[in-house]
């Protein structure tokens, strides 16, 4: 502990240092910051861009996903602030070799990507987006999704496209209503996924969560079952967990085969949830009848994945958040982190609370 003080001591007489020339208007000095491997960040909403330009000096850049240690540090030595997206690796070896960097700010909810208390004790602060700023956005992608699927709409309209109206007999699809809606992670965003399924479409609603007690899965209305019983009864399937040891490939071979012929799936969560090869097998004997994805484990795929061969299958390059209203929400609250950083408060929605105190 008396090494963790003393470093973040020291870190934050640094950065009072700097602030104070800055407004000495000593032009030597200068805060870095680095936008890494974001699509979205400052791009739709220019402002933000420019607000922290205002900060300092602002770079991107866009490096390989599975970069990380010491040649990552290497690339952002002299970046005292990072935005962060769900690549590249910020792992231990990163921050020993990584000088002094202040926060990193996450522009999404996920941060599996960071080691916390390799942050933790070189005293960088680790914050990412309030949860109920995704929450709409995520949760009606996951519903557009399964509707995509359920009505076979992009198959369907590519036969209008190539002038074979004739055809629509071709296209049955289901009804939501009635059917038995099983979300694995009730949390923020499945919980918002549960109550469209229920409220919504008046489906019958249970749910999987190790994280929460079966009355709390109550009070957000669903029925408490475990993942096996979620498995045979669910007609549909939400994935909404977080990945971590106990949920990646928590749907492998075993699972699938559980589950009743002609389940619809989907997924906006972690592409990982899922073992890729058990879910090709799976789609080969018709077990899913719809695969709807906004995340793939090794993303990004290219046009020559063998899950884009099956024409119940629909896949968005994980743009879930990809709304106005987040997209500007999400923003907000990263350039609010590194202002309140760089006049020595502290952020919001920290991770590594232990700095903290």
């Amino acid at each position: 502990m008396k090494l963790l003080y003393n470093e973040f001591s020291e870190f934050f007489k640094f950065y009072v240092n700097i602030i104070n020339w800055k407004r000495k208007g000593d032009t030597k000095v200068s805060i870095k910051i680095a936008v890494v491997n974001s699509s979205s960040f400052g791009k739709t909403f220019g402002e933000h861009i420019e607000r922290l330009k205002a900060l300092g000096e602002v770079d991107r850049f866009d490096i390989p996903k599975d970069m990380g240690g010491k040649e990552l540090a290497e690339k952002l030595n002299g970046y005292s602030i990072i935005i962060a997206s769900v690549t590249a690796i910020y792992n231990r070896e990163f921050f020993e070799n990584k000088d002094r960097t202040v926060l990193i700010t996450r522009h999404g909810i996920g941060y599996n990507n960071i080691d916390v208390q390799a942050a933790t004790e070189k005293g960088t602060f680790i914050t990412k987006v309030d949860a109920l700023v995704e929450r709409e956005a995520v949760a009606e992608n996951a519903i557009a999704l399964l509707m995509t699927v359920l009505r076979q709409v992009v198959t369907a309209s590519l036969k209008v496209k190539d002038s074979k109206w004739s055809e629509r007999a071709k296209f049955m699809g289901y009804e939501i209503k009635g059917k038995t809606a099983g979300v694995i992670g009730l949390g923020n965003i499945g919980s918002r996924v549960g109550e469209i399924l229920k409220n919504g479409f008046n489906a019958d609603l249970i749910a999987y969560d190790p994280n929460l007690t079966n009355e709390e899965i109550r009070k957000r209305g669903a029925e408490p079952v475990s993942l096996e019983e979620l498995l045979k009864r669910a007609d549909i399937i939400s994935l909404n967990a977080f990945i971590d040891e106990n949920s990646y490939h928590m749907l492998s071979e075993k699972e699938f085969a559980l589950m009743k012929k002609k389940v619809y799936i989907v997924n906006t969560a972690r592409g990982a949830l899922m073992d890729e090869k058990s879910l090709l097998k799976a789609l080969d004997e018709g077990i899913i009848g719809g695969l709807g994805l906004d995340v793939i484990e090794d993303e990004p795929i290219d046009e020559y994945h063998p899950l884009l061969s099956y024409k119940n299958v629909v896949i968005t390059p994980h743009t879930s958040a990809y709304t106005y209203e987040c997209l500007k929400g999400m923003g907000d609250k990263v350039l609010s982190d590194v202002e309140k950083v760089l006049r020595g408060e502290n952020p919001d929605n920290v991770i590594n609370k232990e700095l903290l105190k």
